[in-house]
């Protein structure tokens, strides 16, 4: 016999693949912990380049000859190009008046704001180096801004194109900003975590648009490119449905979209408007968010809340409806991209119908 023999158990099986997902699962850890010991000894060498004032003792060609010297030594071309040696000084440089506080005496830090701190700091090291590049690309030695990406990335496991699209659409200025009355309606935990997933504007670029559109069309869109919809949204959206059907007697209502917000147990109402925010849509949103808690909530539910997005808000009017409502409810505008081509160019192109007939 040669040995050779196809197992066909079962529990054999089902062991390979625990086995195959394990490993998996151990090169994932691998991966993350050389990247942990990569960029902690890119913070290193960034520090020693700052605090020694390297660049301005040796020049401006500094950053060549610190390539060129490491790659000879360490026989290793990779992760010492000039431009990745200048990023260490910048990483550093960018992130370490956060966390300088850390090198203070205990008793200048409670223990909570400490263990936080510690865990952000840690945190930086755990997202890819390729991401840092972009993020100080873009926060432009904002520490406070970068922190905030680094938080997004780690939570959201983005990939570098989601963060660039995040940092190109100016989501830290968006994020937690949408006018609501979540102060006076929700309990204070609840209200600051609410009103953090809100954002305004919203961007809704990713949708293919002309330049004239309707309610109609815009809905059909953001549930046609539903994925970056809920990107866009953010983490704990849930999609529930589209023109969602709600029955009171012989009456039929319909929610433009319904979300649930798992990290706060809650039914979230979006009502979306092609037009200026007025009084009414308040009304409606708040009669549809009490009909949600009364025919869907569960006892592990909380009270919904509403969102009405609309094209333009007047913030004055907005702050006056909010006051009145005793729902949790917040107002955002949206901002979205014409796919539009240039007029001069319109009448130059074949239609359909001639494309259609050349192509017989």
């Amino acid at each position: 016999m040669d040995g050779k023999m196809i197992i066909t158990d079962t529990d054999y099986i089902n062991w390979i693949d625990e086995l195959k997902q394990r490993y998996k699962r151990s090169q994932i850890k691998a991966a993350i912990k050389v990247n942990s010991e990569m960029l902690k000894f890119y913070w290193s060498m960034g520090k020693d380049i700052e605090e020694r004032q390297l660049e301005n003792k040796y020049g401006s060609h500094f950053y060549e000859n610190l390539s060129r010297d490491l790659i000879l030594a360490l026989n290793n071309k990779k992760g010492f190009a000039p431009t990745s040696l200048w990023y260490t000084k910048s990483f550093y440089c960018l992130y370490s008046p956060l966390f300088s506080i850390l090198r203070q005496p205990a008793e200048n830090l409670d223990n909570e704001n400490r263990r936080q701190l510690a865990d952000d700091f840690e945190m930086l090291f755990c997202i890819p180096w390729t991401h840092h590049q972009k993020i100080i690309d873009k926060v432009k030695g904002d520490s406070h801004r970068a922190m905030f990406f680094v938080r997004k990335t780690w939570e959201n496991q983005w990939g570098r194109g989601v963060l660039i699209n995040f940092l190109n659409s100016d989501l830290y200025e968006r994020q937690g900003v949408a006018q609501t009355n979540f102060q006076t309606t929700l309990p204070a935990v609840e209200s600051d975590l609410a009103q953090q997933l809100l954002k305004d504007p919203y961007c809704f670029n990713f949708t293919q648009l002309k330049e004239q559109y309707s309610e109609k069309e815009l809905k059909k869109e953001l549930i046609n490119k539903l994925s970056q919809f809920l990107l866009e949204l953010g983490k704990g959206f849930s999609f529930v449905g589209q023109e969602y059907r709600l029955s009171v007697g012989s009456k039929d209502k319909y929610i433009d979209l319904l979300f649930y917000i798992i990290p706060l147990h809650r039914y979230c109402v979006i009502e979306v408007k092609t037009t200026e925010f007025d009084f009414q849509d308040i009304g409606q949103l708040a009669g549809y968010t009490a009909m949600v808690d009364d025919l869907l909530n569960t006892l592990h539910d909380n009270p919904s809340i509403g969102l009405l997005i609309c094209k333009e808000k007047n913030s004055v009017l907005a702050r006056y409806a909010l006051s009145r409502v005793n729902a949790p409810i917040g107002i955002s505008e949206y901002d979205v991209s014409y796919h539009q081509l240039p007029k001069e160019l319109q009448n130059k192109l074949p239609t359909i119908e001639e494309i259609e007939k050349r192509l017989k």
